[in-house]
């Protein structure tokens, strides 16, 4: 009995299309959605990126905020400065070593990163368009691809 070879991905029209569909929606339309809701919330990117690392319940030191975002320490003194102006955080010493400052998000900065989180994974139309059928094909397929392209 002889197995059925699959061509590669890479090697056929229809997978290039795909990868190209799958690309355009994590460029384009992830980007867009997500400059759209930051600029509605009057925060640039790396204020947002910051605000979604912090947790409200637990203080975080400014260095892990810096290895979160994968950026200088230096950096991130610029963008903890534009959110505390904002009274969105604030900057508190830790009782364990005070040499290390901790940010604290503050009940206005909860609020905002509550309206970012909720309106950045708002379900566009065009998902739940779909039926249920179709959603769940596409979740399975697109688990099979994270699953196995990494």
């Amino acid at each position: 009995m002889s197995e059925t070879v699959r061509p590669r991905a890479d090697s056929d029209a229809e997978g290039r299309e795909l990868w190209s569909l799958l690309v355009e929606l994590g460029v384009a339309h992830v980007r867009t959605h997500f400059q759209r809701v930051i600029a509605e919330l009057n925060l640039s990117p790396p204020q947002a990126y910051a605000l979604r690392q912090l947790a409200p319940e637990r203080p975080l030191p400014m260095r892990d905020l810096a290895d979160s975002l994968a950026c200088d320490a230096s950096n991130v003194t610029g963008i903890v400065d534009r959110l505390e102006r904002r009274g969105l955080v604030e900057r508190q010493v830790s009782p364990v070593d005070r040499r290390v400052k901790t940010l604290v998000v503050t009940t206005e900065g909860v609020a905002v990163r509550e309206q970012l989180l909720t309106r950045l994974h708002q379900v566009p139309a065009a998902i739940t368009e779909l039926s249920p059928d179709e959603r769940h094909l596409l979740c399975d397929v697109l688990r099979r691809i994270l699953r196995e392209g990494s």
